[in-house]
């Protein structure tokens, strides 16, 4: 994900933020690796285009992309529910109702998806008769949409509340952009606050990648997390799952029913997102997996032609750890990466660009005790000088994170001109 802002002072700071979906911030709504900041971002400023990947296929994600078709909305729910207003009682119930999933036990999940459509679940509680029955609306046309599709068994298992309205909602104005649209008012997201699916469409997008020793694999799953199918949880840690035979070389978009580099596609990014990019006082390229979070973003035409052309700061949140997808990386080989998706280097040679690394990023910033090796000199060469390390949290769980607070400020001085640059300190 990306983040876009604008300018007069801080506070109305317009920033445009590449999404990355890594779990590295604790969340209850199973969130993603810029969701446990963005509480305090909003302090910040709210004029914020949160861009996102539509290409997600795990999870209760893929199970709606299989029987109902369409593109992959978790993300997208997940940075809504993130950014709902929970400052009344019952937005705090609506927020928790559509943060909800479901049991994984078979038995259980049917009993309590049927208490949820039917308006007797505890969840209610709290809800309005106005604002239960929007949402209750779109919950029974989802589940219609299922039952017509007699020849496919859905799994609801570990299936997220938020996801099913928000599919339901899609489905029936045949429009992500209006599903996107309902969800922000249902959950009260602040107007000038944008959520934009990089590609807005309603066919299925499939992501593949292609490694330095030719293999390609297909799917983001395959790619980032192999799950084989199961429902449980994902862990992504770079332990839990086995290695790449390779490096990625590149990540790119293919036919749903392509294996090969003949099935590439090139689908046309979203236009607001390249209108927002034309006017931000801000690029932030966010912390998380960095091919199939980040990258999927980038490489559509038009996005390096458009930041290239930029001369805000543009900023990359460097992760903390490595993972399957970034192992034995060193902070210039996550440069390199976004470069070559940004001038698409290595797709088609017809439409590729040849800027330096300067020209999409010109700061990072690094967590304190960041296992990522920092390469001054090799950041150096590529005419990035501007590293600024931020304080951070040793979570148990997800281990060293960005302090949110001390993020976030430190964004608020680079914004006002105020942040040293701080390459030798580190």
């Amino acid at each position: 994900m990306y983040l876009l802002l604008h300018d007069t002072c801080v506070k109305w700071k317009h920033v445009i933020l590449f999404c990355g979906t890594i779990i590295q911030f604790s969340s209850a709504a199973g969130g993603t690796a810029f969701n446990g900041v963005v509480e305090e971002l909003k302090k910040l400023t709210t004029r914020v285009a949160h861009v996102l990947p539509v290409s997600d296929d795990g999870g209760s994600t893929a199970e709606i992309v299989c029987v109902l078709g369409g593109p992959a909305v978790g993300d997208i729910r997940s940075r809504c529910l993130r950014l709902s207003d929970p400052s009344t009682s019952e937005a705090l119930a609506v927020r928790t109702l559509l943060g909800h999933r479901l049991p994984l036990e078979a038995q259980k999940v049917k009993y309590e998806w049927y208490e949820i459509v039917e308006g007797n679940h505890s969840l209610w509680t709290g809800v309005s008769k106005p604002y239960r029955e929007t949402i209750r609306a779109f919950l029974i046309y989802f589940q219609d949409q299922i039952l017509r599709r007699s020849d496919e068994l859905f799994c609801f298992s570990n299936g997220s509340i938020g996801n099913f309205f928000f599919a339901g909602a899609r489905i029936f104005f045949q429009s992500l952009d209006a599903a996107i649209f309902l969800f922000s008012r249902v959950s009260q997201i602040p107007t000038e606050s944008l959520v934009l699916p990089v590609i807005s469409t309603n066919d299925r997008l499939t992501l593949g990648c292609e490694l330095w020793d030719g293999t390609i694999i297909r799917g983001q799953n395959e790619i980032s997390h192999p799950t084989n199918g199961s429902m449980n949880p994902i862990n992504k840690s770079s332990s839990s799952v086995p290695a790449l035979p390779s490096r990625i070389k590149r990540v790119f978009y293919m036919s749903s029913e392509g294996s090969n580099l003949l099935h590439e596609v090139f689908p046309s990014v979203n236009p607001t997102v390249l209108e927002q990019l034309k006017s931000v006082d801000c690029i932030i390229f966010a912390m998380g997996s960095l091919f199939t979070s980040i990258c999927p973003s980038l490489v559509l035409r038009g996005i390096g032609e458009i930041i290239s052309s930029r001369s805000c700061p543009k900023v990359l949140l460097l992760s903390s750890t490595h993972d399957r997808e970034t192992s034995g990386f060193t902070a210039s080989c996550f440069v390199t990466s976004i470069t070559d998706a940004l001038n698409r280097t290595y797709g088609d040679s017809h439409n590729c660009l040849q800027n330096p690394p300067s020209k999409y990023i010109n700061t990072i910033f690094v967590p304190k005790d960041c296992q990522i090796p920092i390469d001054v000199d090799c950041l150096a060469a590529q005419e990035i000088f501007h590293v600024v390390t931020v304080e951070s949290i040793h979570d148990a769980t997800a281990g060293i994170i960005y302090d949110p607070k001390y993020l976030i400020q430190s964004l608020s001085d680079l914004l006002t001109g105020c942040t040293r640059t701080n390459v030798a300190g580190i």
